[in-house]
């Protein structure tokens, strides 16, 4: 299968964070090229490509989060209806009229509503619907009806389609960060054709949205010489500044910042131009938010880089990329991995 459509499939698939045992099987499955492949007890999915060789060898680690922002079941109404909360960070306004699966014993088809603005009260429409004013409308008529199928604390998913826009570009929930597993399925693939020294572990992280967490155990057990991070970074749309955005179709951002080693920013920037392979710099002054952060500060420190592919609309259901910017991050990942050997790993301890 194609890894591209092994990135539709995630995408359309559930895995809220902190839930998201139920993707590891298919990024396995998309992924012949490893040589080994283990989850561990958080559920990380940590896949091996080892390096050719004899000898101690550098080991580089790949992090991408596989894990959504989602909603969980809070309350059931006298009525039936279903009130909720959400795990991550969902921007609400995004949610009204919304589809979405209730994971119950048997998922369930519902729709998000409120209030309709014929009869809100004055000003009140010219003002974002609250999370406390919204519900789930799954079809039940009363409490006892809806108990029968739904419990508090079921999950619940937006329902969403991949689509195809134009050229290359691609929108769907949850491209943040299942484009990061794609690239790192990409680079894997191309690992598979050239010689590297480096002993590869691709994972792919979950619990991300709260709070790094699979980031922090994985790299705790596998101990990298050098970490790199990929996740989505804000790209260009209107009302945005180009300072503070990655255009799409350009290639990742590369992160520079106090959470980025200096010398591996370096290399990088360097196989990108060697290359020819499209990138942006991308300041980032306040270090936290993604994986980068975790893999740089566990156990003694592992020197580590960010790499941001351009994501519109993000948190939202229609989170928009181009496809080709994934290709490119995987191909920047694996001409970087193809380079790098002891003496360059040594060499970053000094600075």
């Amino acid at each position: 299968m194609e890894i591209k459509q092994v990135f539709k499939n995630l995408s359309e698939a559930s895995g809220v964070s902190g839930y998201e045992h139920g993707l590891a099987s298919s990024i396995q499955e998309g992924c012949p090229w490893a040589d080994e492949s283990r989850t561990d007890k958080l559920g990380n999915l940590i896949m091996l490509k080892k390096g050719h060789g004899t000898g101690p060898k550098p080991k580089i680690m790949l992090a991408g989060h596989m894990d959504e922002i989602g909603l969980i079941i809070t309350k059931i109404e006298k009525d039936g209806f279903l009130r909720f909360g959400t795990i991550g960070g969902f921007d609400q306004r995004v949610l009204l009229a919304q589809e979405v699966v209730v994971h119950s014993k048997n998922p369930l088809t519902g729709v998000i509503g409120a209030k309709p603005p014929h009869i809100q009260a004055p000003g009140e429409q010219s003002k974002a619907v609250k999370m406390e004013d919204l519900f789930i409308d799954v079809g039940f008529d009363s409490q006892a009806e809806a108990q029968k199928q739904v419990s508090v604390g079921d999950l619940v998913t937006l329902k969403r389609d991949v689509v195809d826009l134009q050229a290359s570009l691609m929108a769907g929930k949850s491209f943040d960060d299942r484009a990061g597993v794609a690239a790192i399925l990409e680079c894997f693939r191309l690992l598979a054709q050239v010689n590297h020294a480096a002993d590869v572990y691709g994972v792919a992280t979950v619990q991300e949205e709260v709070g790094l967490r699979g980031a922090i155990t994985s790299t705790y057990g596998i101990v990298p010489d050098i970490g790199i991070a990929i996740d989505v970074g804000f790209g260009d749309s209107p009302g945005l500044a180009e300072s503070d955005t990655i255009k799409l179709g350009q290639g990742p951002g590369v992160a520079i910042g106090p959470h980025v080693h200096p010398k591996v920013h370096k290399r990088m920037v360097e196989t990108a131009k060697e290359w020819n392979i499209p990138y942006s710099l991308d300041p980032s002054p306040y270090p936290g938010g993604t994986d980068a952060y975790a893999i740089q500060v566990a156990r003694g420190g592992v020197p580590t880089i960010l790499l941001s592919i351009p994501l519109r609309y993000m948190h939202t259901p229609i989170e928009t990329l181009d496809y080709e910017d994934v290709k490119r991050t995987g191909r920047l990942m694996a001409m970087f991995i193809a380079g790098v050997d002891n003496e360059f790993v040594e060499g970053l301890t000094c600075f």
